[in-house]
């Protein structure tokens, strides 16, 4: 059965951004872009395909938490720089990451979303340095974190003066080992019916399969999310950074489709 009016969002205090755009309303957010910042043709493709699908927002890392130091760290400024350019180009807004307190003013320059990693969620320095900025943070919930302790690394923002928080769920660590994470659509639903913050899904790292994106962003729409986080690639296979789990440029349109149909089920649109 179709819904005809959205109820989940009503204790979702939405977080604005420019342009009028706000994450957290009745429509759902597409954030979209390279895991990493790899080069200035790779990142313009990127940015241009989601231009050309309606998208507002692209993402892509400056710099890489990397699980071996042997692998690709990102290019830092030169990343953050061509994220910036591309993205005035198309006139797109920027989310990209901070590993440290010591890349948070930079970040603030050049990105218009300051997004806080998995592995950071409980770096509280770097919580509170991010509490302190007036640039939107997006904290992603640590792949072995509890809902409390989530909300919890939330509320150290917060009480730096912060407070507008979009929170990301992107998958978590269980016993099951066929993808790299678990997606929990649980917490999705009850992120929103509980407390003020908006909530994205990120199906790429929640699977680490690009086979199954699409189908874990379809379920997280459905469990309530107020947007996407999907990576994607000109050519997954040569990718620096996770490229089994990058969508290549032409399915963008599946995800655009798919993700409008079920919201569209939900009584709510796609930016």
């Amino acid at each position: 059965m179709i819904m005809s009016d959205y109820s989940i969002s009503t204790n979702t205090k939405p977080v604005s951004l420019k342009s009028g755009l706000t994450i957290g309303g009745t429509d759902v957010v597409l954030m979209a872009g390279p895991c990493s910042v790899e080069s200035y043709e790779q990142t313009r493709a990127v940015a241009e395909a989601v231009y050309h699908h309606g998208g507002k927002i692209l993402r892509g890392g400056a710099f890489k938490p990397r699980t071996s130091p042997h692998s690709f760290q990102g290019l830092g400024l030169e990343g953050l720089r061509i994220l910036r350019d591309v993205a005035d180009e198309f006139g797109l807004l920027v989310i990209t990451e901070a590993l440290g307190v010591e890349h948070i003013p930079l970040i603030a320059e050049y990105a218009d979303i300051i997004q806080l990693g998995s592995r950071n969620m409980q770096h509280y320095p770097l919580l509170w340095a991010a509490g302190e900025t007036d640039k939107p943070v997006m904290l992603k919930r640590g792949f072995m974190s509890t809902i409390a302790e989530w909300l919890a690394a939330a509320e150290h923002i917060a009480s730096r003066g912060n407070e507008r928080i979009i929170l990301c769920e992107r998958g978590i660590r269980t016993f099951e080992t066929a993808t790299r994470n678990t997606l929990d659509t649980n917490a999705i639903a009850l992120i929103k019916q509980t407390t003020p913050f908006p909530v994205m899904a990120d199906p790429s790292h929640a699977t680490g399969r690009a086979d199954l994106v699409l189908a874990a962003a379809r379920a997280g729409l459905a469990a309530g999310a107020d947007g996407l986080l999907v990576e994607l690639h000109p050519n997954p296979a040569e990718a620096l950074s996770d490229g089994d789990q990058s969508l290549p440029l032409e399915a963008l349109p599946q995800l655009v489709m798919q993700s409008t149909a079920v919201a569209t089920a939900l009584g709510r649109g796609l930016i």
